[in-house]
């Protein structure tokens, strides 16, 4: 690749800050502009979308916030083709005709096949998306070609074999899924370094896993170094690694921005020992965790129940930390009815198995579900 940021984190914009928290599409534009502004000013360049983030909002956001307020060349803008969203090969034009219009981009630096798991292949190959993003490459309409990966690295190396062509692979890669059965952060990469592909991360921070962490995990990370927040660790551990471009981070406010801004501006990579401290603390939080789940809420843009399926992982989560024999009761009981209110309770799953059709951690959602049910229904 001819182009690489001069700076290794990027803004993904999936998680954006809202002005209603059940509504994902209503943003708080004039919050996404002061960190649109922020961001740009002290260097860093990397934007990330894609269609349906934050309930397809996001690529609008793009250009309130960004391509309407700044030069096209003092930024690069990243958005990608998801297989759920075209059946024909016409239809792939009219969505990425639609980003162009939504983003008032001109062009995509970067342009990604999403997503790319075993069961979604077939579709961008029967399609032949592949080809058609080599098109839109020649016609000056993107720059870079690639695609996003959620799958074992066996397919991986299929992929890149069968299609060289592709000039970079987004990961998820955190130090919690680094040896991960499921996830297989560290395999994959390597796939990618075997066939010289830079990598981009996503879930540096495993959708905030990594910023909210048990109170052991977080002490060891404050006795090595207290000046520094907890997901600075993570999104450190990313960066850190040689075969990696960008370290995508979404950012949901001001303050995450800024902390996030305040050790990437004037990168250090981790020791070896800082490393093997990230793995200490991944020990602990794996020891603790129920469902992994990162809240990119693809399962609930589908869902017909409208179950808060992220939100009520998350206080699962939390509960499962608790010492609920000792305390019976958590703020989280209150919290599950609150949502209940305005979503589908987890009894409500009809398990017509949209979400885990759709789930990048190939997930049992319905069972996980059960469970959410039965702990704060039962």
């Amino acid at each position: 690749m001819n182009f690489k940021p001069e700076k290794k984190l990027g803004f993904g914009l999936m998680r954006l800050p809202v002005n209603d928290p059940a509504n994902a599409a209503d943003v708080d534009v004039e919050q996404v502009c002061r960190m649109v502004d922020l961001f740009l000013e002290k260097g860093f360049t990397y934007f990330d979308t894609a269609w349906m983030y934050n309930a397809f909002a996001s690529e609008s956001v793009v250009k309130q916030a960004l391509t309407s307020r700044h030069p096209r060349e003092s930024y690069t803008l990243a958005t990608k083709l998801h297989a759920a969203f075209f059946n024909s090969l016409e239809d792939r034009d009219k969505v990425f005709n639609a980003q162009l219009e939504k983003t008032g981009a001109g062009y995509f630096d970067y342009y990604l096949l999403h997503g790319i798991e075993e069961g979604m292949l077939p579709k961008y190959e029967q399609f032949d998306c592949f080809n058609w993003l080599l098109e839109k490459k020649a016609q000056g309409l993107v720059k870079h070609a690639g695609f996003s990966f959620h799958d074992q690295p066996e397919l991986l190396e299929k992929i890149l074999t069968d299609h060289p062509e592709m000039e970079f692979v987004q990961l998820q890669l955190n130090y919690l899924d680094w040896e991960s059965q499921w996830i297989q952060s560290r395999a994959c990469y390597e796939v990618c370094v075997k066939h010289g592909k830079p990598v981009i991360v996503m879930e540096p921070v495993k959708g905030g896993t990594l910023a909210k962490i048990p109170e052991e995990a977080e002490e060891l990370f404050r006795e090595k170094d207290p000046s520094m927040s907890v997901p600075s660790w993570a999104i450190r551990f990313a960066a850190s690694l040689d075969n990696v471009m960008v370290v995508l981070s979404g950012m949901s406010n001001v303050a995450q921005m800024q902390d996030n801004l305040s050790y990437m501006e004037n990168f250090r990579p981790l020791t070896e020992e800082e490393q093997a401290l990230c793995f200490k603390v991944a020990d602990v939080i794996n020891s603790q965790i129920a469902i992994p789940c990162t809240a990119c809420h693809y399962c609930t843009e589908g869902c017909p129940m409208r179950i808060a399926i992220p939100e009520y992982f998350s206080l699962y989560n939390e509960d499962m930390r608790e010492h609920l024999e000792e305390k019976g009761w958590t703020v989280n009981f209150t919290n599950y009815q609150l949502l209940g209110n305005k979503f589908g309770k987890a009894s409500e799953c009809i398990e017509c198995g949209q979400c885990e059709g759709v789930c990048p951690q190939h997930l049992t959602i319905i069972d996980f579900l059960k469970q959410v049910a039965e702990h704060y229904e039962g």
